[in-house]
């Protein structure tokens, strides 16, 4: 009896899940395993939906677009139509990987005088000021024309259902649906629209958005020129104009999606894929290139000086970050040099092993060369897609065109103001976008199709899920569900420069006492905070045997699951 009080006194101090009988403590579930076909995305319904396609005759491209959509309807507090797109496709039959920008670009007549007309010094999270061109449509429809094998019309079929009949409010939406009304109830279609009787709805209502339906129906009957060049493009024109936005139908028009080739280190064997700017998956790239000059073999997980090596090579990365990347249409951006050993090499003298840094500044590559969701799809063929698809901020903009139950994003509040920077603000111009899909290969072959929602925590995630596969020989649901690192205050493509403090660490719980006062010690500021450390799906492919691992997240409500 005596034995059991101490080690029930003792469980806290450890980092533990549930009382499993097998598996690492933390986990809070197995893997999913399947052979045919496997999705994982941040609803159940999205995963179901995706599966049905599967099953269907659809491959990975079409389940991948069904659960976006699908997403649209049952989280739009993450994502949705008025939001961007970036994808990563593993094409069985080329043995290849595709890189997909579907982020949007600035108003043409929106300058950045007139932000200084205003008085402005950063640009505002709601209004007409950060809404950019919506890419999400046009990237289904690229994604499509090259890989999808289902019409259009039966890829949206699910998500049309689902947003005219309704579907149950889970725990997660409620709580983004109880910030409507403070956040966004003034401006227009925003009450009719969430709360048209005046109650918020709550976990388990039945919500319905038949105006969406009849956009996807229509997306799916017509094709994504209704939406840019068509009669709904000319509402968004319309719904701008009347509320003093800068968004027009020549914007709308004139968008394209731009396929691009992913980049890759290679960290231990493993060769880790992202996407180059606009956005910030080669900051992962980074890290990892620093931190493979460290044995980790010998650094025990999840002490002091895991962590602080951790954060030292992030602050490192995150200066390079807010100086160069940008839309590469804009601005010269090194990224081969950035993401060279070489460079690496170079930065990683800077980090003291004993002591946290106050200050970086950002190195000079050239020299050397001269709220979000993510899912993940793979069928019985061996495809698989990395996608993730976000509106920014919550909801978005609050902007919410008349009749087609989507609000913009807000993603251009993400350009700097400041004059002469990469990310400065110019008409045209894709922001500095912070979603990013990941990709693991090894020898040519696919490994794992990954990712890590979260804002700027993003790369942070996805450097610790690929050191918990890498270096700590955990399976995909271990590498999920262990303990997260998170550091914030470095400097930021939007123009803050890094805090006097060096910034602070925030730990999940499961960390000892121990380790975080090893980490004061050391020089680090450490907190505590929650709802910070993004949301990760993952599906993981074995050569040998011919089957796929899935994992989900245990900080969301999603759901992996295959047949």
């Amino acid at each position: 009896m005596k034995k059991c009080i101490l080690f029930c006194l003792l469980l806290p101090m450890a980092v533990v899940g549930q009382d499993r009988p097998y598996g690492k403590l933390w986990a809070t579930r197995s893997q999913v395993i399947a052979q045919h076909g496997m999705a994982a995305t941040s609803h159940p319904l999205s995963t179901q939906v995706a599966l049905d396609v599967l099953k269907a005759g659809g491959n990975a491209i079409d389940a991948a677009i069904a659960a976006n959509a699908m997403e649209g309807v049952v989280e739009p507090h993450v994502n949705g139509i008025g939001g961007d797109l970036y994808a990563i496709v593993w094409d069985a039959k080329s043995k290849k990987l595709y890189g997909l920008n579907g982020s949007g670009r600035s108003p043409k007549s929106l300058t950045l005088a007139e932000f200084k007309k205003r008085g402005l010094t950063h640009i505002p999270s709601t209004g007409p000021l950060p809404v950019s061109v919506p890419g999400c449509v046009d990237a289904w429809f690229e994604l499509h024309k090259k890989f999808g094998t289902m019409p259009m019309s039966k890829v949206l079929e699910k998500a049309v259902s689902y947003a005219r009949n309704g579907f149950p409010v889970h725990g997660e939406l409620a709580s983004g649906l109880a910030r409507v009304p403070a956040n966004y109830g003034k401006f227009p279609n925003v009450a009719e629209h969430y709360y048209p009787t005046g109650k918020v709805p709550v976990e388990g209502d039945v919500f319905k958005n038949p105006n969406l339906a009849n956009t996807l129906e229509r997306l799916g009957k017509e094709g994504r020129d209704v939406f840019y060049k068509g009669d709904m493009a000319r509402t968004m024109d319309a719904f701008m104009k009347k509320n003093g936005g800068f968004l027009s139908y020549e914007d709308l028009a004139s968008h394209t999606s731009t396929w691009i080739d992913p980049v890759s280190v290679n960290y231990r064997g493993y060769d880790v894929w992202e996407l180059p700017p606009n956005g910030q998956g080669i900051a992962a790239l980074q890290m990892l290139n620093i931190l493979e000059g460290y044995d980790f073999s010998k650094i025990k997980l999840g002490s002091a000086e895991h962590i602080h090596l951790f954060t030292e090579a992030k602050k490192l990365v995150f200066e390079d970050r807010a100086k160069f990347y940008a839309d590469m249409d804009f601005a010269k951006i090194p990224v081969k040099s950035l993401i060279s050993e070489e460079y690496a090499a170079e930065r990683r003298k800077l980090i003291n092993p004993a002591r946290a840094s106050r200050h970086f500044d950002a190195g000079n590559p050239a020299l050397k060369d001269g709220d979000t969701i993510y899912m993940t799809v793979a069928d019985k063929d061996g495809n698989m897609v990395s996608l993730i698809q976000s509106n920014y901020r919550g909801f978005g903009s609050g902007m919410m065109p008349d009749g087609l139950g989507f609000m913009f994003q807000d993603r251009g509040e993400l350009y700097s103001l400041k004059e002469g920077e990469n990310n400065t603000y110019a008409p045209g111009k894709r922001p500095f976008h912070t979603i990013i899909p990941a990709f693991m290969t090894k020898d040519g072959q696919p490994i794992m199709s990954f990712g890590v929602m979260g804002g700027g925590f993003q790369p942070m995630g996805h450097v610790q899920i690929v050191m918990n596969v890498v270096d700590f020989g955990m399976n995909v649901q271990e590498a999920g569900d262990f303990p997260r690192i998170n550091h914030e205050g470095s400097s930021e493509p939007t123009g803050e420069t890094m805090e006097p403090s060096g910034g602070m660490i925030t730990l999940e719980s499961g960390y000892s006492y121990e380790v975080i006062r090893e980490l004061l010690q050391k020089g680090h500021q450490v907190g505590y905070s929650a709802g910070i450390y993004g949301g990760y799906q993952c599906i993981r492919w074995d050569p040998v045997r011919k089957v796929y691992f899935g994992a989900t997240e245990s900080r969301k409500d999603g759901q992996a699951a295959g047949y």
